[in-house]
C-alpha cells in the first residue's frame, strides 16, 4: 500500500532536488530532507570522502539504508542523491513510501548547473558532460518507471519550476 503524506523528488545531478525539495516542504508544511546532506552529517565527512575511502559501492549501501530510514517517516520532502535510483530496494521504497517526482532535465543544462559544484564525485572527470549523458542514459529509464510525476525544469526559472510542480501535485 503506497502512503501518500510524503513527497520523493529524483532527479540527477543540478535538477533542482533540494532547491525545489526545500519550496515544496515549505509549502506544504512538512520536514526537508536532503538524502546526501542526511549521510554526510551521519558520517560526518563529505560525500567526495566517503566516496574516496569506501568507493561507489561503500557509498551506495549508506545511501539504501538512509533511504530505507527516511521514506518510512512521515510528512517528509526527501531530495535523493541523483543515484538512489539505480538500486531496485531504493525504488521500491520510494514507489511504496510517497509521491514520486522525477525533476527532468537534459544534460547540457545540467552541466551548466553543476559545473562549478566540487561536491559531486562522480562530475569530477575529464568530460563532465559525456559523463552526464552517460549517467542520463542508464538513470532516465530508472527515474521514469517509478515517477508519478515528470517535471520539465529544463528551460525554466526557479519560481517557473517551483509553479509548474505545485501545478503538478495540485497545490494553490
Amino acid at each position: 500500500m503506497k502512503m501518500t503524506g510524503n513527497f520523493f523528488l529524483i532527479g540527477l545531478p543540478g535538477a533542482g532536488k533540494t532547491t525545489l525539495g526545500k519550496l515544496l516542504a515549505q509549502k506544504v508544511g512538512y520536514t526537508f530532507v536532503d538524502a546526501d546532506q542526511y549521510l554526510s552529517e551521519r558520517t560526518g565527512v563529505t560525500i567526495p570522502t566517503i566516496f574516496e575511502l569506501e568507493g561507489e559501492a561503500g557509498f551506495r549501501a549508506r545511501e539504501a539504508a538512509v533511504i530505507d530510514e527516511l521514506t518510512q517517516q512521515n510528512r517528509i520532502v526527501l531530495a535523493t542523491g541523483g543515484g538512489a535510483v539505480l538500486n531496485l530496494h531504493n525504488r521500491m521504497h520510494l514507489r511504496q513510501r510517497g509521491q514520486v517526482v522525477y525533476l527532468h532535465a537534459g544534460p547540457q543544462v545540467l552541466h551548466e548547473r553543476t559545473r562549478s559544484d566540487r561536491n559531486r564525485p562522480l562530475l569530477q572527470v575529464e568530460d563532465p558532460v559525456q559523463k552526464l549523458h552517460e549517467l542520463y542514459a542508464v538513470r532516465d529509464p530508472f527515474y521514469r518507471e517509478i515517477a508519478d510525476y515528470i517535471i520539465e525544469v529544463e528551460g525554466q526559472s526557479c519560481v517557473q519550476a517551483a509553479h509548474s510542480l505545485f501545478s503538478a501535485l495540485n497545490l494553490p
